[in-house]
């Protein structure tokens, strides 16, 4: 019996491995994607806590999705206790999510993923021929890190943002300052789309797969909504996520897993994009058109040009924000209308579907649960890298090959590992 593995998986957030073990010559018998951080614990310490303490602490279970963790919580707590939530309000927390979604993206499309398809180590490397792509894809992170650090104090951990509103709204000359800066960036964006679309996706990996990701109330293209649409044609309510998607744990894991109809799924880019992709607007809208293929419903690789067009979606939807903000007084910060009650949120963060839910009693939390992207999709590498080994091995491909091939596909779904090994609580008997 022989095996490759990989102790460390590289230009991902977090740490976790790769394990596939081959019965003989022709026979691929388990495949692993091994994590090895411990588990946070978050959801048994958001019990006895209020609100506010726990939208202050579960963005805390990491650095990349602090915003998408600070919005759904926020959402799942106003939903419990009762909250009017005014429209700026609103329409800034999707300002700051837009700031995110291009902070995440570029660094994960062009510093992470990029290099893989242009034949580099790492992003430092590609400087040699593509030095005025990575300075500029450096400045496009930098500028998402701006709009998550003027909305919410910090760009990592911020606490501007809060249940009923926001401790300080922008000031217009500020937000002016976001839209114009947008506008710089957009030409980069879409020609850097082109790149990424112009590159050659092998298909030995190819196996049909259910997406899943926020519903569309109307016709905008959705970072968060009130229910969940899924591929197969199935819509679930929120409150009734836990009925569908089956939480379970595995030995060589400290994260769990879900499965949708016993079956592994895909959230993130990809997802929302072959879900949602017609309501896109603008260039992201054009780009979508002409790059969209049958591929992309059974190949996990497009998430990076999914994240591409995701992130031209972002800048031209800042202008927009921000031209309706700027016409609108700053609100007063809400109040709950009640101290107790159930409340389930959902957004789109950069790597998918995150769910936060929290029940409430005399204004302190009874119960937490948490279901992040990575978490959703652990069970889906696992399959895609199962069908890549029995198809490269078919093709007697060599073990550093096959395991270099195995890095592409995990790292293309933009893994958050520390997001995900918070959700094993420890029980003491």
């Amino acid at each position: 019996m022989k095996k490759i593995k990989i102790p460390h998986l590289a230009r991902v957030e977090g740490d976790g491995g790769i394990t596939v073990v081959f019965e003989d010559d022709n026979k691929v018998k388990s495949v692993e994607m091994d994590i090895f951080e411990g588990p946070r614990l978050i959801e048994a310490l958001a019990e006895g806590k209020t609100a506010e303490e726990i939208i202050s602490f579960t963005p805390r279970i990491c650095a990349i999705c602090t915003v998408s963790h600070k919005n759904v919580a926020i959402r799942a707590c106003e939903k419990a206790l009762d909250y009017k939530v005014q429209e700026k309000t609103e329409l800034v927390r999707e300002l700051m999510h837009m700031g995110e979604v291009i902070e995440s993206h570029s660094l994960h499309v062009f510093a992470l993923a990029l290099p893989d398809f242009l034949g580099y180590p790492n992003v430092v490397a590609m400087t040699d021929k593509y030095k005025d792509v990575v300075v500029k894809a450096l400045g496009l992170k930098k500028y998402g890190n701006k709009i998550m650090k003027l909305l919410n104090g910090k760009f990592i951990h911020g606490e501007n943002a809060t249940c009923g509103g926001f401790g300080k709204f922008p000031a217009n000359d500020e937000l002016k300052e976001i839209k114009k800066e947008s506008n710089e960036h957009l030409s980069f964006m879409i020609k850097a789309c082109d790149i990424v679309a112009d590159i050659e996706i092998p298909d030995y990996l190819e196996e049909e797969t259910v997406f899943a990701c926020c519903s569309p109330t109307g016709k905008e293209y959705p970072f968060w909504g009130d229910s969940i649409i899924v591929s197969d044609g199935k819509e679930i309510q929120l409150d009734e996520y836990q009925k569908h998607f089956k939480e379970r744990v595995v030995p060589h894991s400290f994260a769990k897993r879900s499965l949708y109809k016993n079956k592994p799924f895909t959230v993130g880019a990809l997802a929302r994009i072959n879900c949602n992709g017609d309501n896109l607007t603008g260039s992201a809208h054009a780009l979508y058109k002409k790059n969209k293929s049958k591929r992309w419903l059974k190949n996990p690789l497009y998430n990076n040009l999914a994240q591409a067009i995701e992130t031209v979606y972002a800048l031209e939807r800042i202008p927009e924000l921000v031209d309706k903000i700027v016409k609108m007084k700053d609100p007063v910060k809400e109040n709950p209308n009640r101290s107790e009650g159930r409340g389930v949120g959902a957004v789109e963060a950069p790597r998918g579907l995150l769910i936060h839910e929290y029940e409430f009693k005399n204004e302190l939390a009874t119960y937490s649960n948490i279901i992040t992207p990575t978490a959703f999709n652990l069970d889906d590498i696992e399959k895609y890298i199962m069908k890549a080994a029995k198809s490269l091995l078919k093709e007697k491909k060599d073990h550093d090959s096959m395991r270099f091939e195995f890095e592409i596909i995990a790292r293309a779904y933009d893994p958050c590992i520390s997001c995900a090994t918070h959700l094993v609580k420890i029980k003491y008997q």
